[in-house]
């Protein structure tokens, strides 16, 4: 089922959270709709849904208009942060209930056959007696998803599914999350805050900023070609110099890198952590290490510039260095922006 949002608004009370928003998700794709809070994200996922209604532009649901189409008639799937499980019923009557008061009417064999699938595909059998509160976050999840499926949702729609769990759990999670959507083939639409959830997860990320689609792409294109400073910045860690365009070249303490595109006058140099080497000698800017860190897959140097500008940098973990050491910071790989 492809998803068709035209030039999508919405405002609450005389603020502006989504302004023209378009955008097009192809059938059976994963897209992750990425930014910061109050970014307009999870407003975009909620008007997909139909639980908030648009104040301009229309959605499409393949080639029907699904503007105006009530919730329980839109088809979808819905999996929010924090399960929103009955904690009441059982794993497995929470799964069923979707079933029982839709408009297509099951038997209770139908209902019980349908509910043991979904357990063994979340991975989950042998739990359907217990109570939510007697299995662990990461389990609710899977039941909150189960449920959605239940019903045979033309889309997936997932509201931060995983922010309530912790870093070991999400990551099996969402391995796990793209496994099943590769086995189920469901558009699916994915709303997070994480970087690197958005990243692991998507066909293709969508960053928003204040209400508007600033790039889209693959993993790939945003991580190598990002499109402005903001999601330089937003896309992880990134050391920021000024510097000066001249003919498509930036200066930056004596040394020149490429700027194509970028027109002459103040500009902004952003680099990444890994796409910074150290060098005790030769060329580079002229750096003081002032702490190093180390982390299980690599060492992270903190080093002042000449310039008073604090940088790090990654290196490899047998990198040998140290505090007050005086080296030179080479740039492998920039990005230039105009100020």
């Amino acid at each position: 089922m492809k998803i068709v949002l035209d030039q999508v608004e919405k405002t609450f009370d005389s603020f502006r959270a989504v302004h023209g928003v378009s955008l097009e998700i192809g059938s059976g794709e994963l897209v992750a709709l990425l930014g910061p809070s109050g970014s307009g994200k999870t407003t975009i996922l909620r008007m997909v849904a139909g639980l908030e209604y648009t104040d301009g532009g229309q959605i499409f649901f393949g080639d029907q208009d699904a503007t105006d189409i009530p919730v329980r008639d839109r088809g979808v799937g819905f999996v929010f942060q924090h399960y929103a499980l009955f904690p009441h019923m059982t794993v497995a009557e929470n799964i069923g209930f979707g079933m029982k008061v839709s408009k297509v009417r099951r038997s209770k064999a139908e209902i019980a056959t349908r509910v043991r699938e979904l357990l063994s595909l979340v991975q989950l059998e042998g739990l359907g007696d217990r109570f939510p509160l007697q299995i662990s976050g990461g389990q609710r999840q899977r039941v909150a998803l189960a449920r959605a499926l239940a019903v045979d949702p033309k889309v997936l729609l997932l509201d931060e599914p995983f922010g309530a769990l912790d870093a070991n759990v999400r990551r099996d999670l969402r391995r796990w999350l793209r496994e099943i959507h590769d086995e189920l083939g469901i558009t699916t639409l994915f709303v997070t805050h994480d970087q690197e959830e958005a990243l692991d997860l998507a066909d293709r990320v969508v960053i928003l900023d204040k209400g508007r689609i600033v790039q889209e792409g693959t993993p790939q294109e945003v991580c190598r070609a990002p499109g402005s400073a903001f999601v330089m910045r937003f896309l992880g860690d990134a050391n920021r110099f000024d510097a000066d365009v001249k003919q498509g070249e930036a200066e930056l303490a004596g040394l020149r890198l490429p700027a194509p595109g970028v027109p002459d006058g103040k500009a902004q140099v952003f680099v990444r952590p890994a796409d910074l080497d150290w060098a005790q000698q030769g060329e580079g800017l002229p750096a003081r290490i002032l702490r190093v860190i180390d982390r299980p897959e690599k060492r992270r140097i903190l080093a002042l510039t000449e310039r008073d500008e604090t940088v790090e940098l990654d290196v490899d973990v047998d990198t040998v260095v140290s505090p007050k050491e005086q080296g030179f910071l080479r740039i492998r790989r920039a990005s230039v922006f105009a100020a």
